[in-house]
């Protein structure tokens, strides 16, 4: 689902290639948030992983446009390839270089581009294989920590880092971490989207029925559903609060129905449109994150904070690091499943000057103001990397006019430049 756009300030305009690991139109989070906003102003390629197919025998692009200049493009291979995650993304490569090179459908809307990663799996075969003028790896969760992540993936993000010119990333701890292995890293949080979610405040937003009709108190959760949450809280909570309702609003990844806990009074609602998250949000009497303190959380930086808390609801959620960091005492914070039931309970006696401070803090924390500062990082670090090329051609050209007779005709390149190895 598209989201209503606001242009930013862009300096460069370099148009994006991006390689993502999630879907487009799965839940609308971060890649969604910046790429809709930086294609208000330049060209997006959404180069999604590949869709193997068993009765494909051609390898094609199934090429939308999602908003804007915004290109979705989803790879639909054969399943042959599915073993092979090399020889399926050099077949991308491919055809992506097909379709904006000479003659392609997009040709020349993809020149002078920036490369930007959100997975590094795809790093070898791409790198380097557009032209680039630059290349951004934003890097929102520790991937190598999730379930399922394949082996080769702290490898490839190593390679990632090395060639990237700049670092993004989307909590404090991921900072200090990847800060460790490159000079120009930057941590950009949260953004929200606080028009969109304030409309739970608007008295004429209508709450859905399946939320309307549910026993009171409501404790409601909107994202994805997956190891990161705490199934066993859920459980308690669900049996503390037998009166009330549990309402999960989200897809379910790499989790099996058959795991989740199944009490009359939680309710598995699935994937709910975009547009359609403040008329649940405004459903829930309190806003729930029961993250599991695991490895699969310990650098997450939940996009659903800001969003509870431009909706005007309390909010209560476990010690991950960076809500604990960035979000108390406006999110209550639960250390046990008894602190966790209690701050529940405490979420329930109206506290309107707490309230009043998320919406706040929601309302500074624009997605565009951070594609505005990520904007102008880009095209300093794609001006340091074009005068770090020129300054070592520099000095190459010194070298080889020192030798006895200077440059040598087969030594020079059509535009008249030394031509060194």
């Amino acid at each position: 689902m598209t989201a209503v756009i606001r242009t930013a300030n862009a300096r460069s305009r370099h148009p994006l290639i991006v390689h993502s690991h999630l879907r487009w139109d799965f839940v609308w989070q971060r890649p969604q948030q910046l790429l809709s906003r930086f294609g208000s102003s330049r060209h997006v390629l959404y180069v999604e992983e590949p869709i193997f197919l068993d009765d494909v025998a051609m390898a094609t692009l199934d090429v939308t446009n999602v908003g804007g200049r915004v290109h979705r493009v989803v790879p639909r291979l054969p399943a042959t390839l599915r073993s092979s995650y090399d020889d399926a993304a050099e077949l991308v490569r491919s055809l992506v270089t097909a379709l904006i090179g000479e003659g392609g459908r997009l040709a020349g809307a993809f020149d002078n581009a920036v490369q930007w990663f959100y997975t590094p799996m795809p790093a070898p075969v791409m790198l380097g294989a557009f032209g680039e003028k630059g290349v951004v790896y934003d890097c929102m969760d520790e991937l190598a920590q999730f379930r399922f992540a394949p082996p080769e993936l702290t490898e490839r993000e190593r390679l990632l880092i090395m060639r990237a010119d700049v670092v993004f990333t989307g909590g404090r701890k991921l900072f200090e971490s990847k800060s460790r292995h490159h000079p120009n890293v930057h941590f950009f949080g949260c953004g929200v989207d606080a028009a969109h979610f304030s409309r739970a405040r608007h008295a004429d937003t209508v709450v859905p029925p399946e939320l309307r009709d549910l026993p009171r108190p409501v404790l409601g959760y909107f994202g994805v559903i997956d190891e990161r949450l705490d199934y066993a809280l859920i459980d308690r909570l669900a049996e503390r609060f037998e009166h009330g309702s549990l309402a999960f609003v989200g897809p379910l990844a790499k989790v099996d129905r058959a795991e989740l806990p199944n009490r009359s009074n939680i309710h598995w609602l699935g994937q709910q449109p975009y547009d359609a998250l403040p008329s649940y949000v405004k459903g829930f009497d309190v806003c729930l994150m029961p993250f599991a303190l695991n490895s699969a959380t310990e650098f997450i930086n939940p996009t659903k904070t800001l969003e509870y808390m431009a909706a005007g609801k309390p909010i209560v959620s476990t010690a991950v690091p960076d809500v604990v960091r960035n979000f108390t005492p406006i999110v209550r914070v639960a250390r046990s499943v008894d602190e966790f039931i209690d701050g529940v309970s405490g979420a329930m006696v109206p506290d309107q000057m707490r309230a009043e401070a998320g919406v706040v803090r929601a309302r500074e924390a624009t997605w565009e103001s951070i594609v505005a500062s990520m904007d102008t990082l880009i095209d300093n670090a794609v001006r340091s990397a074009r005068n770090e090329a020129v300054a070592s051609e520099a000095v190459s050209m010194r070298r080889v006019a020192g030798r006895p007779g200077g440059v040598t005709r087969s030594e020079l390149r059509n535009d008249g430049a030394a031509n060194v190895a």
